[in-house]
């Protein structure tokens, strides 16, 4: 589904013809993702798509681009499959529920997610190393250009 040549076409386009311009705007502007878009299909050409191929290569990644979507399988994948921890909570307690050391334990049960409103910029919380989201989000987006693109070839 998804071979080496598109790989190549997938990273000269994405890397090598997008300008600094392109990078900067593409999520600002839509002029810009289409540029990118446009410049980003070029090496497909090479490959001898369809049409339709080559027209769902050049919209997906303009959609993709321009409203970053990979920040919402970012984070989709963390609310989804959150983590559960559980706390020990020991409290200083005078009644008789209390042990004899005078305090209560008890596990309490944290079910960890964050709100997208902390997490809107990558899909990971804001807390997590800016560097680290955003390795991460372009990860992401170029695992989603990759399937798409391979899926253009086999069916399109």
């Amino acid at each position: 589904m998804i071979t080496a040549d598109q790989l190549v076409c997938h990273a000269v386009g994405d890397y090598i013809l997008q300008s600094d311009w392109m990078a900067n705007e593409k999520t600002k502007k839509s002029i810009a993702a289409f540029c990118h878009a446009l410049t980003y299909g070029l090496p497909f050409l090479l490959l001898r798509p369809s049409l339709t191929a080559f027209a769902f290569i050049v919209g997906t990644h303009f959609l993709i681009d321009r409203w970053r979507l990979a920040r919402f399988v970012c984070y989709a994948k963390n609310f989804i499959a959150p983590v559960n921890t559980l706390e020990l909570v020991t409290v200083r307690n005078t009644s008789e529920a209390a042990g004899p050391d005078g305090f209560v334990h008890k596990y309490q049960l944290n079910q960890w997610w964050q709100p997208w409103t902390e997490c809107s910029g990558t899909g990971y919380h804001k807390d997590r190393p800016p560097f680290l989201s955003v390795w991460l989000l372009i990860i992401a987006d170029n695992t989603m250009h990759v399937i798409l693109n391979g899926i253009a070839f086999m069916y399109l």
